[in-house]
């Protein structure tokens, strides 16, 4: 008897980690994906945060402060500690507030892409010959460059912040298409899925319920490393004047604005160029951890 308990005992006592601290356990091994995600949790904080952090309202103009410097260089002050743009607009809340516009174009841009082109795969893999309508058309979207597809499509709609969030959508869907047709086909000859028909499964349910699940991590990186992606289009069509219109505060925008004084007024410009780099290497960075994490091929055991 005690020899039975000792074994229950010590085969509970060696029972396997749970799926999630098993999946902290291989995103941990990146120490660039922490720091990633170390960074990203603080800008996301700052972006939530943005209205109690800012000391400034701002679209506010301070005409007796054009153009101040950073409160570290000669000239500066406490009151901006950043310094403030052309107009006399704090810098410094400028950017807290562009971080949460930049984190929300990124957000609702990839839910608007990886939905239906989660739908729109898993129809390809299921329907062969809707399938080959739905990746002639993918193959027509791919065959232009993205940002260009990008402004053709703002061009059409008109600048705007919605109008921004179609158009990095719209190109980011083929993407998600073609990857959920890959990963759902690869799973559609595997014996659960015929076991689930046998029983009587019908499709709907066989796609979302029984093979969606199976497809999601490779589905899950791509969104992560589609973030970035939404934000440096989003950055760049607010450059182009396509994007978020002034006075909203978006890091594209500010960058547009501050062009003229790069050598007169460099932190004008290298602040939100450096918020762009820094945020969207933090996610990239969790991109890759999600993908060592995710995928048991790349899977790093301790």
């Amino acid at each position: 008897m005690s020899a039975v308990l000792s074994t229950e005992e010590q085969s509970h006592a060696g029972a396997p980690p749970s799926s999630l601290k098993d999946f902290w356990r291989s995103f941990a091994h990146n120490k660039g994906a922490v720091a990633g995600l170390v960074f990203f949790s603080f800008i996301v904080a700052c972006a939530l945060l943005a209205g109690v952090l800012a000391p400034h309202d701002p679209v506010e103009q301070y005409r007796d402060a054009l153009l101040t410097p950073p409160m570290w260089q000669e000239g500066g002050s406490a009151r901006f500690p950043l310094g403030t743009d052309d107009i006399g607009r704090d810098v410094l809340s400028r950017l807290l507030h562009g971080a949460r516009l930049s984190l929300l174009i990124g957000l609702v841009a990839v839910l608007l892409s990886m939905l239906p082109g989660i739908a729109l795969g898993l129809a390809a893999a299921f329907f062969p010959r809707v399938g080959m309508a739905i990746l002639r058309l993918m193959d027509v979207m791919l065959a232009l460059p993205s940002l260009l597809l990008a402004i053709a499509v703002v061009a059409v709609l008109g600048p705007g912040l919605v109008n921004t969030m179609l158009a990095i959508a719209l190109v980011a869907i083929p993407g998600y298409v073609r990857l959920v047709r890959a990963s759902a086909m690869s799973e559609l000859a595997k014996d659960y899925v015929v076991a689930s028909r046998l029983a009587g499964a019908g499709t709907l349910r066989l796609m979302f319920d029984t093979v969606l699940p199976n497809c999601m991590a490779p589905v899950i990186v791509t969104a992560t490393l589609g973030f970035s992606d939404a934000i440096l289009t989003a950055a760049a069509l607010g450059f182009l004047g396509l994007g978020a219109q002034p006075p909203t505060p978006e890091w594209g925008t500010m960058l547009a604005s501050a062009r003229d004084y790069i050598e007169r007024a460099n932190w004008v410009v290298t602040l939100p160029g450096v918020a762009i780099l820094t945020t969207v290497l933090a996610i990239n960075l969790m991109g890759d951890g999600l993908r060592d994490a995710l995928d048991p091929r790349m899977k790093r055991l301790s």
